[in-house]
């Protein structure tokens, strides 16, 4: 289930940052991008928490009703089990009505790879 991110899940929402590529290992670069979250109205982050959270998502929201997915990320264990797929379809469904929704360009490759399971995910 998709949940919005809150300042009590900071350092579990900073760990899952952690390993995008762009975030990787720098704690301060880290921190802002948290920061961002928390104050810029355009940013949004949402966790995957099936029993423990286990991926993250970030969009910025452009003036022209579109979102970009920014940041993806899911635990190494929970890799390749269909999670951040699951997020980004979530994502899609959650602004479809309103606005355009694509990817940055270290994620387009997945984003693109995800639209597949679209059709398969409201069946479940």
């Amino acid at each position: 289930m998709l949940i919005r991110y809150k300042k009590n899940l900071e350092k579990i929402a900073m760990g899952l940052l952690s390993f995008m590529p762009e975030e990787k290992k720098d704690i301060k670069k880290l921190l802002q991008t948290i920061k961002e979250y928390e104050t810029n109205d355009d940013w949004h982050l949402y966790l995957w928490k099936e029993e423990d959270v286990l991926g993250a998502i970030g969009i910025k929201m452009e003036e022209d009703n579109h979102v970009i997915i920014q940041h993806l990320s899911v635990t190494p264990s929970h890799r390749n089990l269909g999670i951040g797929k699951h997020m980004v379809h979530e994502i899609r469904k959650q602004y479809q009505d309103k606005y355009t929704v694509s990817a940055t360009g270290e994620i387009q490759s997945f984003y693109d790879k995800s639209e597949d399971i679209s059709d398969h995910v409201d069946e479940q």
